[in-house]
């Protein structure tokens, strides 16, 4: 069992923006510190309490001050970049990162991001335009994209021919070879997107909020498009998010998350926003559950990992028994007060919890 943590990240309106961005990136030391293996850091333009837009900024900073941890997008919304400009920002990331690079890819989910970039949400038009602009970096990255020019109808650029003399010619390429590490998150049952990393032989990764029998889905449609695309599925590679918080005992832990941090960020983020949009389903155990009975209570109770050590260890234990067996888990971000509580759950989940699972392989 592996250890990591995902960053959307979450940060109240309002927040200091230069504030956080540097609180966020002493987050990314400490865990260095403490021996997590990745962190994956979100990118969002018009979504307040997900304030990044530039993951590969915060991610260029944050491998100056760590020294082991891998870093990678989580995810690069690709309905929102021309594949040209992404394939030379990523592969510069990748060298400056010497193999600490893992790149995260996704559709992008927000509203007001589609309507500035002009997606179609619910015609779809998000798969259809990731898919391309994939195609169109991996094609870059290979050398092997035809010469001429490339338009998708939300993107446009031109592959040029060389001019020989004066060595004007696309040349850079990733660090990594072929490239990157490539994940690729996943949201709702039968996810289309992690169906698509297993035809692809990506690494599939999984939201926090689900429930063991959404996740076993997850899986499902990532082992067939895996199967679809020639690739053997290895459930080593698969990340499962997950909110944590350790304390002591799980007393303490359960009054702090039921009151605190955790709870904040549900009543006034999370769950309003998947009710909007018609998505509080995801969570829920029983379906005809009514939306008014997912609280904070049967969020830790039934969701979240929350407790001593030895009973958030058990939890993850559970999960890993529902779904069939799973890689790493990843701890998820927040704007943590009090800074020191959040320092020893994570501490706590690295020393202890982590150690306590090495069997699960």
């Amino acid at each position: 069992m592996r250890l990591g943590y995902f960053a959307m990240p979450l940060h109240p309106p309002g927040a200091d923006f230069t504030k956080l961005i540097h609180d966020d990136l002493e987050q990314m030391e400490v865990l260095d510190r403490l021996g997590y293996e990745e962190a994956w850091i979100g990118e969002h333009f018009t979504m307040q309490w997900e304030p990044i837009p530039s993951p590969e900024l915060f991610i260029a900073n944050a491998l100056a001050r760590t020294r082991n941890i891998k870093l990678g997008t989580g995810v690069t919304c690709m309905v929102y970049h021309n594949p040209f400009h992404l394939a030379h920002r990523i592969a510069q990331l990748d060298h400056m990162a010497k193999g600490r690079f893992q790149w995260g890819i996704g559709t992008g989910a927000s509203p007001l991001d589609f309507e500035v970039f002009g997606i179609d949400g619910e015609k779809g038009e998000q798969r259809t335009v990731t898919r391309d602009t994939l195609d169109a970096v991996l094609g870059i990255w290979s050398g092997k994209l035809p010469k001429g020019m490339h338009d998708n109808g939300k993107w446009r650029f031109k592959n040029p021919e060389p001019i020989e003399d004066m060595n004007f010619r696309i040349h850079l390429k990733p660090y990594q070879t072929p490239h990157p590490p490539i994940a690729v998150a996943g949201f709702s049952a039968k996810s289309d997107t992690l169906a698509m990393a297993g035809e692809r032989g990506f690494m599939p990764m999984s939201i926090n909020h689900v429930p063991f029998h959404t996740l076993k889905t997850h899986w499902d449609a990532y082992a067939e498009g895996a199967k679809r695309g020639g690739h053997k599925a290895s459930r080593s590679e698969w990340r499962v998010a997950r909110d944590v918080y350790i304390a002591k005992t799980t007393k303490q832990a359960r009054k702090e998350a039921l009151n605190g941090t955790l709870a904040r960020d549900w009543f006034g983020y999370v769950y309003p926003v998947l009710r909007k949009y018609n998505y509080l389903k995801i969570v829920k155990l029983d379906p005809d559950m009514p939306d008014e009975d997912v609280t904070v209570e049967y969020m830790v109770d039934n969701i979240w990992l929350v407790g001593s050590p030895d009973d958030v260890a058990a939890k993850i234990r559970k999960l890993y028994g529902h779904v069939g067996g799973f890689g790493s888990v990843l701890a998820m971000h927040h704007e943590w007060e009090p800074r020191d509580a959040w320092v020893q759950s994570m501490t706590l989940l690295a020393k202890q919890v982590i150690p306590s699972l090495s069997d699960l392989t």
